[in-house]
């Protein structure tokens, strides 16, 4: 009796883990919308949500980024302008945080507005599994998503695509 419900349990992760629904056929990707309230990552096509993904933030989700080092998660207009491999987080795109008002607004604070905000994976970490990272904010002022959806992630979103990261 202990193997039915064995094999009832893998067969419902397995089922969990499943791969999700692609975006209709003939669309693309022309924007990323972030919203950070409802921790969602929203790709974009023409105005119509094509598909949207859970995100976990910065340590410290509510606000807009104001300088290097507050662990929070930018909030603006920005370009994703470039991608790499990462053995930490696997795959990351690169966010243009600063812009220019982000930029203006760390100088008349004094303060450096800090950089390498990126939309990446979670760690492979045997200590604690990807679902524990995917039900908090615990970043350092990234975008990080399921090392599943990020894969999608990279393959539909171009360089050079916008992202628009809301509160």
């Amino acid at each position: 009796m202990r193997w039915l419900l064995t094999l009832l349990c893998i067969s419902l992760a397995g089922l969990s883990q499943a791969t999700p629904a692609p975006i209709p056929s003939g669309k693309s990707v022309d924007k990323v919308l972030v919203v950070k309230s409802e921790r969602k990552l929203h790709l974009m096509g023409r105005g119509e949500v094509l598909k949207s993904y859970r995100i976990s933030l910065g340590k410290i989700p509510t606000g807009a980024k104001v300088r290097e080092g507050d662990l929070r998660t930018p909030e603006g207009f920005y370009w994703i302008d470039w991608r790499k491999t990462s053995e930490k987080y696997n795959l990351s795109m690169h966010i243009s945080y600063p812009n220019a008002r982000d930029a203006a607004n760390a100088r008349k604070k004094g303060m450096p507005a800090g950089g390498m905000i990126m939309i990446h994976g979670t760690p492979l970490d045997d200590e604690y599994p990807e679902w524990f990272f995917n039900t908090l904010d615990w970043t350092e002022g990234c975008i990080a998503m399921r090392n599943t959806d990020m894969r999608e992630v990279w393959n539909l979103v171009k360089d050079g695509t916008l992202i628009e990261i809301r509160p």
